[in-house]
């Protein structure tokens, strides 16, 4: 089938680009189009505009003290690669690498999969765990939106139609800190059915803070870190084989609703705690 007829713009500048969206409540953005081009060639999505941003310069990836900063035009691909990146947020590029192939990740937009919002992609439920801010831009100005609030449902985001992602901000690692990614999918490169990111902080080998999220198992990515901390990955260490059943239980429980998937989730955190405590700074003995 082939897409419904549109015309095309390819602004220079951020403000021409959300000029072009302004004019037009049908208007779409489109970076690197391995989400929308699909859906255009199904006549899923019917845009009178698409507004092509790949010419802007939102491709950055910057640090400035505690705070790092990636543009929404980083591609999928480089957050996979990327040194500053590996050693400043390794959970990006733990995730990134489960992203379709290779050639998708040549293309794919860390803004694209954001603004998608698809409830069973990695980098949404990666900037719910750390606790990131998404940088937005429209005719009213700049604003920030935490992740928290973003993804309000199925494919949907708080983003206005005249709106775009411009970056992404997040706290920089630090060496008290370890994370994990886990996710299981039918074939490598397929969507995956559920996964899960995991980030915690330590001190002495004991993990004093801890921010989870899980993909595939809701409209949008869900929050997981209450259950993580309250199933005892937080406090005095347990052996860590009593430790994973604890937290799949919570993790269970936390996602019931689809029993399939809840048990999934629940194996892959356990999974994702064991390996986030044999990274972290003070290695605990495994039990």
């Amino acid at each position: 089938m082939k897409p419904a007829p549109f015309d095309y713009v390819r602004p220079a500048t951020v403000d021409d680009a959300l000029a072009a969206l302004a004019a037009d409540d049908d208007a779409k953005v489109i970076a690197g189009g391995q989400s929308l081009a699909p859906l255009l060639a199904l006549r899923l999505a019917r845009p009178t505009v698409l507004v092509d941003v790949g010419r802007l310069p939102l491709a950055g990836i910057a640090v400035d003290a505690d705070v790092l900063e990636v543009g929404a035009l980083v591609r999928h691909r480089m957050l996979e690669t990327h040194p500053l990146l590996a050693r400043e947020a390794p959970l990006l590029p733990m995730a990134a690498r489960h992203i379709g192939h290779v050639a998708i990740r040549n293309r794919g937009t860390l803004g694209g999969s954001v603004a998608h919002a698809d409830p069973a992609a990695e980098l949404p439920a990666v900037l719910l765990a750390l606790d990131a801010d998404v940088v937005v831009q429209g005719a009213a100005g700049t604003r920030i939106v935490p992740a928290v609030d973003l993804f309000d449902g199925f494919f949907s985001t708080a983003l206005a139609p005249d709106e775009l992602i411009v970056a992404v901000r997040m706290a920089r690692a630090t060496a008290a800190e370890a994370c994990a990614f886990e996710e299981w999918a039918p074939r490598h490169g397929d969507f995956a059915t559920a996964g899960i990111a995991v980030v915690g902080s330590f001190a002495g080998g004991v993990c004093t803070r801890v921010r989870a999220a899980a993909l595939g198992v809701g409209a949008v990515p869900v929050d997981l870190s209450g259950a993580l901390a309250d199933s005892g990955v937080v406090g005095a260490p347990a052996p860590l084989t009593t430790l994973v059943r604890g937290v799949a239980a919570a993790v269970r429980a936390e996602c019931a609703g689809d029993d399939d998937r809840a048990e999934l989730v629940g194996l892959l955190a356990g999974r994702a705690v064991t390996a986030m405590f044999r990274r972290a700074p003070t290695t605990r003995a495994v039990a």
